[in-house]
Parts: C-alpha cells; sequence; structure tokens
C-alpha cells in the first residue's frame, strides 16, 4: 500500500482552486455535513477515476475555495480523525487529517489514499465522484471498482482458496441474513445484479475466471470451513480446577462459521457465568463471576485478529475455577507492539476484511476500543483487571474471577 501523500501549501491552494477537480471536495464546515463528508472520504478511497492519487477534502472552505473562517481546533480535528474508526466506512480508509493556513485562512484537510479493497461503503453505500458529482455506483461502477481489486497487493483474509468451489458456500446465509446487514435497502431493491456479483462485491469470491471463494468467504459463508482452515474453530473446556491436569467438566470444538461458533461460544459462557444475588441491603443486587461484556470483547478480538494463516491452532477458551484463559493464535500485527497493546485507539488489522464483517453485524461498534469496554466491565462487576500476555505467536488473555 502507498505511504500517504503529503501535499505542500501551494499544491493545496492550486487543488483549492481547481472547482472542476475530482479529487477536491470543499465543506464550509463540519458540524452541519458529517454525512457528505463521509460519503466524500468514502468516494476518494473508491477512486473510480483510477487517478491512483489521494483526493482532499478540506474544511473550512467556501464552494469558491475561500476561506469560511471556520475555527480550526483540536476537537475538530479530533471529529475528523474518528471518521476512519468509527466502523461507518468500511473498509477502513486511510487518510491524514491536518491544519494549514491557506488564502489566508485556516482550514482541515483531509488526505485520502485509494483503497486498496474497493469497493468502498458508508453505511452500505458505495459513493464514487467523478468530475465535481459525488453520487452512489451503479452496478456497472460498482462492477469496475470490483474488478479493480484483483490488481491491488490484497490481504491474506480475501486470498482464493483455490480448492473451494461457489456451492460450499450457504446461499441462503448469504441473501437471507448477511445481504441484509451489508447494503442499505434502496440498493437491495435495485435487485440487478446476479449472485456472483453480490458476492465479488462482499468479497466472498474471485471474479471474473471461475468464482472462487475467498478466505473471508469460507469463514463467513462456508459450510464447512473447516475443510478448507482447519484452525478456524474456537476450543471450550471448563476445568474443575486451576490446571489443565484438573479434570474437564464441558469440553466443546466449536465448528461452523465465524457468526455462527462466536453465537454458540456465547451461549456455552453464559451457561458457566454464575450469578450471586445480594438481598441483605435493601433492593435485590445481582452480579456474575464474570461480566459478559468482557466475554464478548476479548472473544471478539481473539477470532477477529488471530492469524488464519501457516498455524492450524484454534481459539482457546479454558474455564478454570479461579479464572478464564483465551488465548488466540498469532501474536500483535502491524503498529500494534507486544509494548502498546491494549491502548485506547491502538489497533492494526491482520484481517481487515473479517473486521469490516464484524462491524456489520454489530459485533464491534467502533474500532479500537474493545480491551477498554472489557476494563471497564471488569472494574465494575468487581473483577481484577484483563491481563495480556503476548509473543510472536500468541495473544493471551486472563480474566481473574470476583474476589
Amino acid at each position: 500500500m502507498k505511504g500517504v501523500v503529503h501535499s505542500t501549501g501551494e499544491a493545496l491552494a492550486a487543488l483549492l482552486d481547481d472547482v472542476e477537480s475530482d479529487r477536491v471536495e470543499r465543506k464550509r464546515s463540519f458540524r452541519n455535513d458529517k454525512d457528505a463528508a463521509r460519503q466524500a472520504v468514502c468516494a476518494f478511497a473508491n477512486d473510480l477515476p483510477n487517478h491512483d492519487l489521494p483526493g482532499f477534502l478540506f474544511i473550512g472552505a467556501e464552494d469558491d475555495g475561500e476561506p469560511s473562517h471556520l475555527p480550526i481546533t483540536d476537537e475538530l480535528l479530533r471529529q475528523l480523525s474518528d471518521m476512519k474508526t468509527d466502523g461507518n466506512i468500511l473498509p477502513l480508509p486511510v487518510f491524514t487529517v491536518e491544519k494549514h493556513v491557506l488564502k489566508g485562512g485556516e482550514m482541515a484537510v483531509v488526505t485520502i489514499m485509494p483503497s486498496d479493497m474497493p469497493p468502498v461503503r458508508f453505511k452500505g453505500q458505495i459513493w464514487i465522484r467523478s468530475g465535481p458529482r459525488r453520487a452512489v455506483a451503479n452496478a456497472q461502477e460498482e462492477r469496475i471498482l470490483t474488478e479493480r481489486r484483483r490488481h491491488k497487493d490484497l490481504p491474506f483474509d480475501i486470498y482464493p482458496v483455490s480448492r473451494a468451489k461457489l456451492d460450499d458456500l450457504s446461499r441462503i446465509f448469504f441473501e437471507n441474513e448477511y445481504l441484509p446487514a451489508v447494503f442499505s435497502r434502496d440498493v437491495l431493491e435495485a435487485n440487478n445484479r446476479s449472485y456472483k456479483e453480490r458476492l465479488a462485491s462482499c468479497r466472498m469470491i474471485v471474479l471474473p475466471e471461475d468464482a472462487t471463494p475467498t478466505i473471508l468467504g469460507i469463514l463467513a459463508l462456508g459450510k464447512n470451513p473447516q475443510d478448507y482452515i482447519p484452525g478456524a474453530y474456537i476450543q471450550f473446556l471448563r476445568i474443575d480446577g486451576t490446571e489443565l491436569s484438573d479434570p474437564v467438566i464441558d469440553e466443546e470444538e466449536i465448528k461452523g462459521s465465524l457468526l455462527d461458533s462466536i453465537r454458540r461460544t456465547e451461549e456455552k459462557l453464559k451457561a458457566h457465568n454464575h450469578t450471586a444475588v445480594d438481598m441483605s441491603r435493601g433492593p435485590q443486587i445481582a452480579t456474575m463471576d464474570y461480566p459478559h461484556a468482557a466475554f464478548q470483547q476479548i472473544l471478539y478480538n481473539a477470532v477477529m485478529h488471530r492469524s488464519y494463516e501457516g498455524t492450524n491452532a484454534p481459539v482457546r477458551v479454558y474455564w478454570f475455577n479461579d479464572r478464564v484463559e483465551v488465548n488466540s493464535p498469532g501474536g500483535p500485527f502491524g503498529n500494534v507492539t507486544g509494548e502498546n497493546f491494549g491502548r485506547p485507539g491502538i489497533t492494526d488489522y491482520r484481517n481487515p476484511n473479517v473486521a469490516d464483517m464484524f462491524k456489520t453485524f454489530g459485533f464491534v461498534q467502533k474500532y479500537g476500543v474493545g480491551i477498554q469496554i472489557a476494563r471497564e466491565a471488569m472494574e465494575r462487576n468487581g473483577n481484577p483487571p484483563p491481563e495480556f500476555e503476548t509473543g510472536q505467536s500468541i495473544v493471551l488473555c486472563t480474566l481473574r474471577a470476583r474476589v
């Protein structure tokens, strides 16, 4: 992926004055144009004209390029930066936010790089820009973007699975549950895309040659994902003791699609989580051994960020009498290191398309805050904070029971 291009003041001023450019959008303010700004980010990331150059969103500029004299505060810059991780634009765009003085006035400049994984969507719609026009992509424009993705440097989770066939994917689940979650209603009502085209648009298959399922397609829609990715399951153990050698009172290899295996694992965790009711001090107060919100966030992170490449190891959830251990194959990735692991806002994605799917189905509300949510839930419930151990090939989270 290319690095972000930082333009000089002179180059930015020239772009600001070019009212016909399809690489520039101007907004007087952000507060009243938040959705339009996100649509612009989505359109520039899709780069339908195929400039292979960044697009620029100027906040604090009139339509003619003159300053609107909007105060460019740190809070405004933070809000603009949050467009990247609030989960409304998928897959995650690459952009920077900077303050500049242009034509005698302050402006916030958002520099958006073309995506390696088009089409990019904002709230389920694919926005594109051609000349001064910003609009929702039609079927042909969507096909162009989908085909273009084949020529990019792809992440592992959308590599084709050479042995897999279209029949290995569940069409019923895709059409009845997945599509309504991904696309807005008006896009689905247009109904002018074939089954294969919709699969390709969602990165489930590779077109046009042979409609080969991708890793994402097998994980999300596969009838038997473990036939192709043997480690893509969750191993659950309930151990009556504090050591692995103690008796096992419940065990299951939870297999199936990612969404199904996560839901079944959550039910397993709920079944073993004891609730205590304190009636000694007025109104009944119910507490659990562990807050379910902490289970959710740690489990989602373990499945979403694990390595599916070069390992047959599952995600392991081992419940002891005094703790629950969640072991995820694959160490920290990209910008995340052992030193900064777990800090709010520090995140990177080994499996960015799996992460998009998790956001689509509501497992993730906002990127980069899951561990913080788990910490806060543990504190409210009276548990010690989560403990993390990271290595080259594992991330181990330990949740300790309430004392």
